[in-house]
Parts: structure tokens; sequence; C-alpha cells
């Protein structure tokens, strides 16, 4: 079995180092934005966008007198890469797999954006298409493949091309194996180096044989069939305070001014801060979970359409859009969709198992009768069966069911949940061989 695993650590350059390493990203967001605008013009003539096509284009953009930086300030590789990096997106917008993943998402439709071509037409911008970067967004990277060509790691430095030279990183865990590439980004004013590693292992077997259901919640992150609960974090409701006061601050500064960068900085930084706490917090907590148990059952959540907006049309008016709205704020802040992926790959790499189910009436059905009716959720709290009176938690009912809804996947379709079937049921038996 191969595993291919990222180690992310905090690049702490010196003050030289870190203008080469911003000329180097800022090259290629340039690049990327010029070959997009490259891009455009061979999709309103017709001609056939791949990497092949793009990455042949860019000696023609480094050749142009204008664009000389590009020769001194520049990685050849790095440039390489970000044009693959734009042929991969353009390959989703001609997916039509992705197109209908989007509809599904019932998003509310945008105001149309266009691009002005160099023969005065504009091109309108469609969903799924590549957009340009800027430099305000704060997160910037290049990728250099060929890692031991280029670059190498001494205990708690990594050598790095382009007069770069030797960097420290905050070493917090032990690099296993081969490293195959080497991210350089820089979000919110902090660099980071992420190592793309690749090892081969045998088919690893997970060292539990218990299987638990879990049911997500805002008021508790989880609730498992096995009587757990995990609180959640809650990081951008606790920090939420602080950021409406610079927001209103930024408000009071003159667009793009020097103040009103310092003051944007200061935003996305804290917004850094919020991402960073959840992401360490959902990733000790799957760790955990994934660690003890060898199955685990959870709901195939579609979390777009769970925090749509109520705010409805100018004609029909939505109901109770203050109190959704702030479900919305609560159902984005926990992360379930980054949880659930953590929880995926982490059961592969210990042999585990992640099916999920259908999420239909998981809160309304009582474990012990199977019976369905909107009546048996009395409160968000409790649940109640109008047949049998069984009495239980609500978000642990459901939890049990999840779980028996994992084992009847399982057991109909041999095999994980991915792309769970719309009813459950058995394959058709055999016929018999004469």
């Amino acid at each position: 079995m191969k595993i291919n695993k990222a180690y992310k650590f905090r690049l702490e350059p010196n003050a030289e180092q870190a203008v080469i390493l911003n000329n180097l990203v800022g090259s290629a967001r340039f690049v990327w934005n010029q070959m997009l605008a490259i891009s455009f013009e061979m999709f309103a003539k017709n001609e056939f966008i791949n990497a092949t096509n793009l990455v042949n284009k860019i000696m023609d953009v480094k050749n142009n007198p204008d664009f000389e930086f590009l020769k001194s300030s520049s990685n050849a590789v790095s440039l390489q890469q970000k044009v693959r990096d734009l042929a991969s997106a353009w390959s989703r917008f001609f997916d039509p797999k992705a197109h209908a993943r989007l509809k599904e998402n019932k998003k509310k439709p945008k105001k149309p954006k266009c691009f002005k071509l160099t023969d005065g037409t504009q091109i309108q911008l469609r969903p799924l298409m590549p957009r340009f970067k800027r430099k305000s967004d704060g997160c910037d990277s290049i990728r250099l493949v060929q890692f031991d060509k280029y670059c190498r790691v001494e205990g708690n430095r990594v050598k790095l091309p382009n007069g770069v030279g030797l960097v420290k990183f905050r070493k917090s865990q032990e690099i296993i194996g081969t490293i195959k590439n080497v991210t350089i980004s820089n979000k919110s004013g902090y660099w980071y180096v992420s190592f793309g590693t690749e090892r081969e292992v045998e088919n690893p077997t997970h060292p539990s044989k218990t299987a638990v259901g879990i049911d997500l919640g805002v008021s508790k992150l989880i609730t498992a069939s096995n009587g757990q609960h995990i609180k959640p974090k809650n990081s951008f409701k606790a920090n939420q305070a602080k950021l409406a006061k610079l927001q209103r601050q930024l408000s009071r500064k003159v667009l793009f001014s020097s103040n009103w960068k310092k003051q944007n900085r200061k935003i996305q930084k804290l917004h850094h801060h919020i991402a960073n706490i959840r992401h360490d917090y959902l990733h000790k907590i799957t760790t955990s979970i994934s660690k003890n148990h060898a199955m685990i059952a959870c709901e195939d959540l579609k979390v777009v359409n769970m925090s749509k907006s109520a705010s409805g049309t100018m004609e029909n008016k939505g109901r109770h859009v203050k109190a959704k709205s702030g479900l919305n704020k609560s159902i984005l802040d926990q992360g379930w969709g980054m949880m659930i992926d953590m929880m995926d790959y982490k059961q592969q790499w210990r042999g585990g198992l992640l099916i999920k189910v259908d999420p239909h009436y998981t809160s309304q059905m009582c474990y012990e009768c199977k019976h369905i009716a909107k009546e048996n959720r009395r409160t968000q709290a409790k649940f109640e069966c109008v047949k049998c009176g069984y009495i239980a938690n609500a978000d642990f009912n459901a939890a049990r069911n999840i779980l028996a809804a994992g084992h009847a996947v399982l057991s109909a379709e041999g095999g994980c949940g991915k792309g769970r079937p719309l009813k459950q049921k058995t394959c058709n038996p055999c016929e018999k061989v004469a």
C-alpha cells in the first residue's frame, strides 16, 4: 500500500531570504495571471487548453521585454508547476461531473463577471472557471518537484534554490518517507513549508475491533453511539466580537490606503488564527476517534445546502432570517466537512473504514422499534417514541441509528459506503450454474 502524506511546518526566513521568497511567489502569481489571460483568448477561439499547450507558452511570457524580472526573480520549475495547476483548474471546468456536483449545491446565483479580450470583446466568467490571483488575498505559494535535485533537509533547516540557502523551520515531528516535492506558501504574513512524502507499507490492520456511529451537531460537536460526547471549540464565535471591531475600523479608512492595507492584514491574521484553532482541534479529535475504532459510520451531510441563507427573494421574503443566519454561522464554525475528510484518510492509513449513510430520518426514527415520526423528537435534546415509548437523548438515538445504517450498508454492499446507494438493499441473488 502506498501512502502519500504531507508534513507542514512554520518557516522562519531572515529578512534577505524573505525578500527572495516574496519575489518567487510574486513571479508565480504574475505568470498565473498572464497565462490565465492567454487561456481566455484560447477559450474564445475554441482552442484546446491543456498543460502541454500552456507550459509551451511560458517562454513567450519570459521573453517579453516588459517582463525581464522573470529571468532573475523566478524559478523555472515553480512556474511550470503553477501553469500545470492552471491546466488542472481548466480541466475541472470542462468536467461535466464537476458541474453536476455544483448544481447539487443550491447556491444563490451571483452577478456574472466578464473579462475583456484583446480585440475588445468580452467573455463571461462562468462558474468553476479559474480566476485571477491578487496579492491582497494574502495566500501565495510555489511548488518545487524533484526534491533531491534542488533541495535537501539538514536537521531543522531546509536548503532552497535561487539563492535562498538554508532556511530554519519549526520541525515539530520527524518526516517519514521519501520527499517528492516541497511547497513554500505565505498565508497572512506567515511562511510555511510543506513536504509531500511517499512511502510503501504493507496493508495495515486496524488494532481496534470496535465500530461507532457519530452524530454531528452544533451544541455537541460529536455524539457517539457508545455514549461519548465531544464539545465544539467554536473558534469563530469566540473571536467574533474582536473581528467585528477590526472590520468597523477598516470601514472608516480610505479604500486601499496604507492604513487600510495594515488594517486588512490584521483581519487576515485573525481569520488565519481562527482557522488554525479549528484545524488543530479537529485533527486531535479525529486522530483519537480513528485510533480507537476500526469502523466509523457518519451521515453524508450536504453542508452547503444546510447552511443556505433564508433571506428569500424580493417577491417571497424569507422567514426567521436572523435565527437561520446564526445557525448557519454555528454550522460552518464546526468544520463538519473537513472533519469527515480527516477521518476518511486517517482510517485508510490505519486499515479502518469510514461509511457514509443516508442522513434522512436518522433523528426521527426510534432505535428500538424503528418507527419513524416527526413527533418522536419532542425537543432538540429529547427523543420519545410515540409508538413504543422509548426515551433517550435525541443525538444518542440518532448516533445508534447511524451505526445500524452503517452496518446495513456494509453488509449489503460488501464494502465502504462511498457513493452511498439511494436505497439500502442486498444484491440480486446469484443464478444457479448448470
